[in-house]
């Protein structure tokens, strides 16, 4: 006679050998091998209607999710019928919720199996705490052992936390590649791998600990992968460890969010504390964000604002992660007005307070404006973005401009804004005229050294 679940336990509906279902409302792309999900659903009037169980229900209800995303209504069912699924979304729309719910959904109790059912890959240690906090919060009615395993973190409470039996693992790649060759984390029970933000881990160079992972996880897996963007490097990774996934575009064609309005400041490299300074006085933010490009640039302009802004602190790749936490900590409690930080807070990163974002130094990428940015305005709310944007930099505001299909607005202060371009045109014309008359280097005369 079988054994009856636990009260409140959630069953796992579907086994894996069932995964792909071909309808009218899905196509098969031969050359990509994907199964590709059309992105035009109805109108999801609420979480009633995703099949949830009870219990779920409640979690939501007391963490004041009222409506899915479309990522969320698109992914769930999917997830819960067992198929390989990529999400593209972007940023702030809610992507944590749409994998973890199908897989609270389907766990088995701790009683029944103490090794890792589901493990979530996601690209920095802030993201990882931010996820098992959102995972662990949509479990409350059901007990559910989560773990972070994260660089940074205690690695022996790690080891006990394992060793006493975990359902949902949520890490880094390098400190999940780490235990694996400890040999302290067990695959052999995992039956789903979400990758979070894979675009951002491959181009920081996981993939050699992704690919890895995902080897010694079973065949018959279950992969979510959840990206922004979907570059050949992803589609490849997808390609390669996915069995005909559902590709869900969630993306707008304009990549702009309409709550958030963004502006531009042209000025001179020697002007931009002071507009800066007079930027934060004219708009008092409730909460900021300020991105640097070095660590070494952050910390200077955190010693030159802390000196008006007392509610003012940092962050970058080189502070430890105890002293991280506690920034990020403050700054969720309402205790930071201003964090100035590089791109180390730029992806994943919810909270909900913040309604400005400002790029002291112009983000190296497209993509990397598109993740700041969409540190505001989350979840629909409204905020406001403001670029500095120095003489050699207009290539780089029209690339942006271009990859968000909208045009930014330009601010000014009166006696900030930078000497015309065309003074510079010049200087130009003179270096090409002083290069023209060189040779080519292979047959020019030099005076040889050695006789």
């Amino acid at each position: 006679m079988p054994i009856p679940p636990a009260k409140h336990c959630r069953i796992r509906k579907n086994s894996y050998n069932s995964r792909v279902v071909q309808n009218e409302d899905t196509r098969y792309t031969h050359a990509m091998n994907y199964v590709v999900q059309k992105s035009e659903t109805a109108e999801i009037p609420g979480f009633d209607d995703l099949d949830l169980s009870p219990v779920m229900r409640r979690a939501l209800k007391h963490a004041g999710f009222e409506k899915p995303s479309p990522i969320q209504a698109q992914l769930i069912p999917l997830a819960l019928e067992g198929e390989d699924v990529i999400g593209q979304a972007r940023t702030g729309t809610g992507k944590t919720a749409a994998f973890a719910i199908p897989i609270l959904e389907q766990l088995d109790p701790l009683e029944e199996c103490r090794d890792p059912q589901a493990i979530i890959i996601v690209p920095t240690r802030e993201l990882a705490d931010q996820v098992g906090r959102e995972t662990q919060m949509l479990a409350r009615g059901v007990p559910t052992e989560v773990a972070v395993l994260a660089g940074g973190k205690d690695i022996k409470r790690q080891l006990r936390q394992l060793e006493n039996g975990v359902q949902i693992v949520v890490g880094t790649p390098g400190r999940l590649h780490d235990h694996l060759q400890r040999r302290s984390l067990r695959t052999d029970k995992v039956w789903c791998v979400v990758l979070d933000e894979a675009d951002r881990m491959l181009d920081i160079g996981f993939r050699p600990q992704i690919e890895r992972i995902l080897r010694k996880c079973s065949k018959d897996r279950q992969t979510l992968l959840l990206s922004a963007t979907l570059p050949p490097t992803v589609r490849r990774l997808a390609e390669t460890y996915m069995q005909e996934p559902v590709v869900i575009d969630c993306c707008d064609k304009d990549i702009a969010v309409d709550t958030i309005e963004q502006r531009y400041f042209t000025v001179s490299h020697d002007k931009k504390l002071e507009l800066l300074e007079r930027l934060l006085e004219r708009e008092n933010p409730k909460q900021a964000i300020i991105f640097c490009r070095t660590k070494r640039g952050t910390d200077r302009l955190y010693r030159q604002l802390s000196r008006t802004y007392p509610a003012c602190g940092s962050m970058h790749g080189d502070l430890a992660q105890r002293e991280r936490d506690r920034v990020l900590q403050q700054l969720r409690d309402d205790k930071l007005q201003i964090l100035v930080a590089t791109d180390v807070v730029g992806r994943g990163i919810d909270i909900s307070t913040i309604s400005h974002i400002i790029n002291y130094d112009m983000p190296q990428d497209c993509d990397d404006y598109v993740h700041r940015v969409g540190r505001t305005g989350r979840m629909g709310r409204d905020g406001i973005a403001f670029t500095f944007v120095v003489p050699g930099e207009g290539d780089s505001l029209t690339s942006i401009e271009q990859r968000i299909n909208k045009q930014l607005k330009r601010d000014h202060f009166e006696g900030l804004d930078p000497p015309a371009a065309v003074q510079l045109a010049p200087k130009a014309e003179e270096t090409v005229k002083k290069a023209a008359p060189k040779l080519n280097p292979m047959h020019r005369k030099v005076t040889r050294r050695r006789r």
